[in-house]
C-alpha cells in the first residue's frame, strides 16, 4: 500500500483537485452566494497562476512532499507513532486531526507576526471570495509551511496514508469553505459544528479587522470554538460583508504581478492581529 500511494501521490492528489474544483465551480455558477464585484477572467487568471508558480517551485525545491517525509520517517523509526503501538485505523485518524490542528496554529501565527503577515496577507487582498481564493497565497508563504509540515511529520511519525489523506482533505476543504456557494442556512448551523463552511470562513476574509482575526480554522471548526477565536456571523451579514484589505483595493493589485510584490509593499505594522 505504501508503495502504492507513494508511486501514485501526484495522480491522487490532482484527481482529487480537479474533480474537487470542478464541482465548486458548477455550483457557484448555479447557486452563488454573492455576486461578483470583480472579472472573473482578471481573479481567476492571476490566482489559478499563482497555483501552477507555487506547484511547480515546490516541485522543483522541495522534491521529497510531506508523503515522501513520512516514508522515510517510517522507515527510519523516527516520529512519535512509529515509536508506540496503536491501531492503524487510530494512528491515521489522530493523524489526521494533529495535522489539522497544527494547520491552524500557523494560521494564527501568519496573522500575528508582522512579517509573516506581510506573506499571508496576499491571500486575504483577494476582492472576491470563491473557490480560486482557496489556492491564492504567496510563494514564499507555500514554501515556509512546507517547511512546517515536513517538520511536523518527521517529528509525529504519521502513516503514509494518513498523511496522504491530509493532503487530500486540506486541499479539498480549502476550495469548498472558500466557495461561493449558497448553503441553506439551517443546514450550515448544523454542518459547521463538523465542517469548516464557506459562510463560516467567509467572515474570515471580512475588511473587519476583529472578523480578520476570526475562523482560522481550515477543515475541523473545533479549534476555533475551543481557543476563542470564533466568529458565529459578520456584523454585515454575508451579502453585505465586504471582501478583503483596505490597504489593497485596487484592481491592479489582482495583477499575478502586484500579488507577488505585495510582501514587499506597504506597512506590516497593521496586521490582522494587532489592528484592535
Amino acid at each position: 500500500m505504501t508503495d502504492f500511494l507513494l508511486a501514485n501521490e501526484t495522480e491522487i492528489r490532482l484527481g482529487f483537485f480537479v474533480g474537487i474544483f470542478a464541482v465548486m465551480a458548477l455550483w457557484e455558477v448555479v447557486a452563488p452566494c454573492r455576486v461578483r464585484s470583480c472579472s472573473r477572467w482578471l481573479r481567476w487568471s492571476s490566482n489559478l497562476g499563482i497555483v501552477v508558480l507555487n506547484s511547480v517551485l515546490l516541485r522543483a525545491l522541495v522534491p521529497m512532499a510531506a508523503v515522501g517525509v513520512a516514508v522515510y520517517a517510517h522507515e527510519a523509526g523516527w516520529g512519535l507513532l512509529n515509536q508506540v503501538r496503536i491501531p492503524y485505523g487510530l494512528a491515521i485518524a489522530l493523524s489526521v486531526i494533529f495535522l489539522d490542528f497544527v494547520i491552524y496554529l500557523q494560521h494564527v501565527l501568519f496573522h500575528a507576526v508582522p512579517v509573516l503577515w506581510r506573506l499571508h496577507r496576499m491571500h486575504h487582498a483577494d476582492l472576491d471570495f470563491d473557490v480560486t481564493t482557496g489556492a491564492r497565497f504567496h510563494p514564499i508563504e507555500i514554501l515556509l509551511s512546507m517547511g512546517i509540515k515536513l517538520a511536523v511529520v518527521m517529528a509525529l511519525g504519521p502513516p503514509v496514508a494518513a498523511v496522504l489523506v491530509f493532503e487530500v482533505l486540506l486541499n479539498a476543504t480549502a476550495m469548498f469553505n472558500h466557495g461561493n456557494v449558497h448553503i441553506p442556512r439551517r443546514f450550515d448551523r448544523l454542518l459547521r459544528w463538523f465542517l469548516v463552511t464557506p459562510d463560516m470562513h467567509r467572515i474570515h476574509h471580512s475588511a473587519i479587522p476583529a472578523e480578520t482575526n476570526s475562523n482560522f480554522g481550515f477543515e475541523l471548526p473545533w479549534w476555533d470554538r475551543l481557543f476563542g477565536t470564533y466568529q458565529d456571523e459578520s456584523a454585515q451579514g454575508n451579502l453585505g460583508m465586504t471582501i478583503g484589505l483596505d490597504s489593497f483595493r485596487s484592481r491592479k493589485d489582482l495583477r499575478l504581478d502586484q500579488m507577488l510584490l505585495q510582501p514587499f509593499r506597504g506597512s506590516a505594522n497593521h496586521h490582522a492581529v494587532r489592528r484592535h
